[in-house]
């Protein structure tokens, strides 16, 4: 029996929507074919539009003419109605009461919980309760309770689990541990004399968009009714108590059902639904409930009338038209009905057992990964049960995995090579610092001092003092299939589990250098010498100039591609820098003295780096402007304050402590590569290529590396051990290892740039130290050596190179 059979024995019930009009496969082929060659992994983060339901939107907006709703036309009576029964739809999905519930349009669920935060009546009696599994925009509501006073606290809830996975829904199962408490207001009076007519908000989502830990919904009325004994009689725990509903992520598989858990804000965000549109939420808002919000602003269409220079103004009466400022995003509101035809069709039942079906799948594989020693390989995060139930997680899987030592490898690691095989998740904390800290095990003095080393939302900072900074995240949604998991999971096995290590290397025979390469202009194509004069930042000229925007941006191939196309060369007879592109007319000729540099000099900082430029005059900037498609300007370092670092071990990839000077170059002074470890690549590449059969394989020629120098013979990858090198009679010190980013997979063909995944793919499954993917290595002079360079030395293609290994 295969995987598939296996997993549709299991699951087939379940997965695939077997009472559809259309099979899983079915959706796939017809409305998501721009998912031929990706596995699309965040639907916590943003959910995919069908193109059906495009083509439906766009089929509605070119023959149907909708008008500002604030006027009287026939356009804006046919905006008005179809704005009106996208509330109902709204208000439908969670089984709300149109004489119970409003909907109120938001530009997405953030604005919809700053407008409970900004108008919800807090007082020096209040009191805000959270649970630690929240999001960013729920935890900035405490600001508005702080500064009114309020006391504001996190608590963590803890249900008792029957022997089915089914949480318990009876009060005394539900134990809440409370956190400190916090109070901004010094003025804030005594515990004892707090009182039973202050407003209250509690908040939670029905489903945690870190770990997919799903509440139960019997929070709402428990509160609502029992605050008192669930908090054992906590003073804060006394008053009118109102419940929120971050309903966010959660909502498009299993929504809340208003009918039985009356919650007084639920809010929403459409794109999280169902893909498009993007900018518009709802909240969904208790009638009593609105009642007592106390709105300050007032805007166009939500006063009846107002007068200009005295104070007066009368609001509209209507819930909707009171908190929806200005004109409401009418368009696409008029686009979610295409949305909810989708759901209605499949049903969000069927929705939310086809991906809990591959949630429990993935979880199941991943836990059974084990390394050769047997230590396994996977952490998960979040108590869900592996047993078949729709109720306790929603379709979120987070972890992290481990090395064979137990230690961790990093979540951006992860996240980077996943993109190398066309699979896109999410890596971080997702904007939960709560749960992050609450499942990682982080303290208080941890979150601290991660922040003191550097280490902010978003950064590469994923593994600090030996601990995770964060997770690894795959969501699925509804039009997600069993072969996006397997993939997912034959990624993991390849990738983290049989690596290959790549230590032990045979002695290297004789070397000679086969090629000096120079770039001139930071990012554009480099020309080759059979000779050239060493400077005491390396190869004469190299890297000393480069592009920035307007805004200061330095521009690179990364996000300019166009700078491959950028031809250089450098005549040390005439002392003419020569620059062509196929964008431009003219070859440009700039003389190395150059009499046209603006007067004086320029300061700016390049990764943490001092610089001292000359800038040019408009007629050059023009040029490169043209040539890269975008207003920039080139400057040419004249001093730079640059520290290298290698640490005792001489350890691969490891700088530190000794100084020397580069110009813009990332790294080093110079970066080398092997012909025969790009021999040894090619033949990977060519075997890899043959078992997937998938056409002719890629040939990587070694300047794809960008390489100052190119050396020829010994063994592959004999250079990972080389300490001290000698180049004719040049003395390098090695840096160790370089790593290597998507750059390397960019490559021209017809006068175009193109890219591709290759060949960074193949070497991350074999070349990744640490969570770099190193090839080739990177070099300074050896300072220590008495052999000094001055205007007289010179690297020549034919000099013998000599190594001393470790």
């Amino acid at each position: 029996m295969d995987g598939q059979e296996e997993f549709l024995k299991e699951f087939g019930d379940f997965y695939g929507y077997p009472n559809a009009p259309k099979s899983i496969d079915e959706i796939r082929s017809t409305e998501f074919k721009r998912l031929e060659d990706t596995v699309y992994l965040d639907h916590a983060g943003a959910t995919l539009y069908s193109e059906l339901q495009m083509e439906a939107i766009f089929k509605d907006l070119t023959t149907t003419v909708y008008g500002n709703p604030h006027s009287q036309s026939d356009s804006s009576s046919a905006t008005s109605d179809i704005v009106r029964e996208a509330r109902r739809q709204v208000l439908d999905y969670c089984n709300a009461s149109q004489k119970d519930y409003k909907c109120i349009f938001t530009s997405g669920a953030t604005a919809a919980l700053k407008l409970i935060g900004e108008n919800f009546p807090w007082s020096c009696k209040s009191t805000f309760m959270y649970t630690m599994e929240n999001h960013n925009s729920v935890l900035g509501l405490r600001e508005y309770a702080l500064n009114q006073g309020a006391a504001a606290f996190a608590v963590d809830i803890n249900e008792a689990v029957d022997q089915d996975g089914a949480s318990r829904s009876s009060l005394t199962s539900c134990k809440v541990l409370q956190h400190p408490v916090q109070i901004r207001n010094e003025a804030k009076i005594l515990e004892g004399e707090l009182t039973g007519d202050a407003y209250n908000l509690f908040a939670f989502p029905s489903e945690c968009n870190f770990s997919g830990m799903r509440f139960s919904l019997d929070l709402v009325n428990n509160v609502k009714q029992n605050a008192e004994k669930i908090l054992e009689g906590s003073p804060y725990s006394k008053g009118h108590w109102m419940v929120l509903i971050d309903a966010a992520k959660g909502f498009a598989t299993q929504p809340p059902d208003l009918s039985l858990y009356p919650a007084d804000f639920v809010v929403i965000s459409f794109y999280k639904l169902f893909g498009y549109p993007t900018g518009l939420g709802a909240l969904i808002i208790r009638n009593g409930a609105a009642k007592l919000l106390k709105k300050t602003y007032f805007s166009g269409g939500t006063v009846a009338a107002s007068i200009a220079d005295i104070d007066f103004v009368r609001r509209r009466e209507g819930v909707e038209e009171q908190f929806e400022d200005g004109t409401i995003s009418f368009l696409s509101i008029a686009s979610i009905r295409h949305g909810f035809k989708i759901f209605n069709t499949l049903t969000t039942s069927a929705m939310c057992w086809h991906t809990m079906s591959l949630t429990k799948f993935l979880k199941r594989k991943l836990l059974a990964l084990r390394h050769e020693n047997g230590e396994s390989v996977c952490t998960l995060y979040g108590n869900c049960p592996l047993k078949v139930s729709r109720h306790d997680c929603g379709s979120i899987v987070s972890f992290n995995l481990k090395r064979p030592d137990g230690s961790w490898f990093g979540h951006r690691e992860v996240e980077k090579l996943a993109s190398l095989y066309g699979i896109q998740l999410r890596t971080g904390c997702f904007c939960n610092p709560g749960a992050c800290a609450k499942y990682l095990g982080l303290s208080h003095s941890d979150l601290l001092s991660n922040l003191e080393a550097g280490h902010v939302c978003w950064d590469d900072n994923d593994v600090i003092n030996g601990k995770p900074t964060g997770a690894v995240r795959v969501s699925f949604g509804y039009m997600s299939t069993y072969e996006d998991a397997k993939k997912f999971i034959d990624f993991i096995r390849s990738s983290f589990i049989s690596m290959p290590s790549f230590e032990d290397r045979l002695p290297s025979s004789a070397c000679h250098l086969k090629s000096i390469t120079i770039y001139p202009i930071k990012s554009c194509a480099g020309f080759s010498v059979n000779s050239w004069p060493l400077s005491n930042t390396g190869l004469q000229y190299d890297r000393e100039w480069l592009l920035k925007s307007l805004t200061g941006e330095i521009l690179t191939q990364k996000k300019v591609p166009e700078m491959f196309l950028i031809k250089t060369f450098i005549n040390l007879n005439q002392q003419i820098l020569s620059v062509e592109s196929p964008y431009c007319k003219s070859k440009l000729q700039i003389k190395l003295d150059s009499d046209s540099y603006l007067p004086g000099k320029e300061e700016f900082y390049l990764q943490n780096q001092r610089y001292e430029v000359q800038c040019y005059e408009n007629e050059i900037n023009q040029w490169f402007s043209d040539a890269v498609g975008q207003p920039c300007t080139l400057v040419r370092c004249c001093q730079s304050e640059y520290c290298f670092s290698l640490n005792k071990n001489r350890s691969m990839g490891m700088c530190r402590d000794v100084n020397s000077k580069v110009n813009f170059a990332n790294e080093a002074q110079f970066l080398l590569i092997s012909e025969e470890s790009v021999s040894d690549l090619n033949n990977r590449l060519c075997s890899k290529t043959q078992k997937l059969s998938c056409g002719a394989p890629p040939n990587v020629n070694p300047m794809r590396f960008r390489p100052n120098l190119v050396i020829s013979g010994g063994e592959p990858y004999a250079e990972d051990g080389w300490r001290n090198l000698r180049i004719g009679n040049t003395y390098f010190s090695s840096l160790g290892g370089c790593n290597r980013c998507q750059m390397i997979n960019f490559y021209q063909q017809t006068g175009q740039v193109k890219k591709t995944n290759e060949p960074l793919a193949t070497l991350a499954s074999y070349r990744r130290v640490k969570g770099k993917i190193l090839f080739g290595i990177l070099l300074r002079y050896d300072p220590g050596n008495k052999a000094r360079l001055d205007t007289n030395s010179w690297l020549k293609v034919g000099d013998e190179v000599h190594s001393n290994s470790e």
